[in-house]
């Protein structure tokens, strides 16, 4: 009779099993930390990159910051220059019989003065940065303009009603400060028709003096220069 062999086949198949199973979980295993490796290496490059990409443009800003300042300090000493440059003052003194109205402007301007014993401005001036621009010419701004007029003081100011009331302009008493027994008007905004800038309307007998610039940007010198060292005989 021969023996019965069962349970010794079945032990057999026990270590196989074992094997593939420790096979399929050390695959599994690599295949994450391959996963794993990979994510990590592109987590670095991805980074490295932000980095990179971060200091160039820091770099990049900071350049253009530096730019930017040393354009601005440049732009300040130019205008440190022009306004060294505009020192000392020159003077305008106008006819007796016409308040003797003396100017002080930047010397680095350019005067056009007519004086004339007929007609409704018997003192008519044009100054400007350089040279004098043709007066024909409606669109010129000029930095200062200077006027004796044969129109009482009065009528002078109520010509500015409407552009007041419309809002264009706006009016406030006005003292010289070197003839402080004088007050007149200041008139700040549309000026003249097209033109925006600040007028100073003084009475003179039977007569008025207007001073006035034609752009804003000559504004600091109308304030600094010219109406503080401004004079005449009322």
């Amino acid at each position: 009779m021969q023996p019965n062999n069962s349970y010794g086949s079945s032990t057999s198949i026990s270590p196989n099993g074992t094997h593939h199973r420790h096979a399929n979980t050390w695959l599994i295993i690599s295949v994450i930390l391959f996963l794993l490796f990979v994510g990590v290496a592109i987590f670095a490059g991805w980074a490295y990159m932000g980095r990179q990409d971060y200091k160039n443009n820091s770099d990049q800003k900071a350049s253009t910051a530096a730019e930017i300042a040393k354009k601005q300090a440049e732009t300040t000493k130019d205008n440190e220059f022009l306004e060294k440059e505009k020192q000392p003052l020159k003077d305008y003194l106008g006819p007796a019989q016409y308040g003797s109205v003396k100017i002080k402007y930047p010397k680095t301007w350019s005067a056009y003065v007519v004086e004339s014993s007929s007609g409704s401005s018997p003192v008519d001036g044009f100054f400007h940065p350089n040279f004098v621009p043709n007066a024909q010419v409606n669109t010129v701004g000029f930095a200062l303009r200077v006027q004796v007029i044969s129109t009482a003081y009065d009528q002078q100011l109520k010509s500015y009603d409407s552009a007041v009331k419309a809002g264009k302009a706006k009016v406030s008493p006005y003292k010289p400060a070197l003839v402080p027994n004088v007050t007149g008007a200041r008139i700040d905004g549309e000026i003249i028709t097209g033109k925006q800038g600040s007028m100073i309307l003084l009475p003179l007998r039977d007569k008025t003096v207007k001073l006035w610039t034609e752009a804003n940007q000559f504004l600091p010198d109308f304030d600094t220069n010219i109406l503080p060292n401004f004079t005449f005989s009322p």
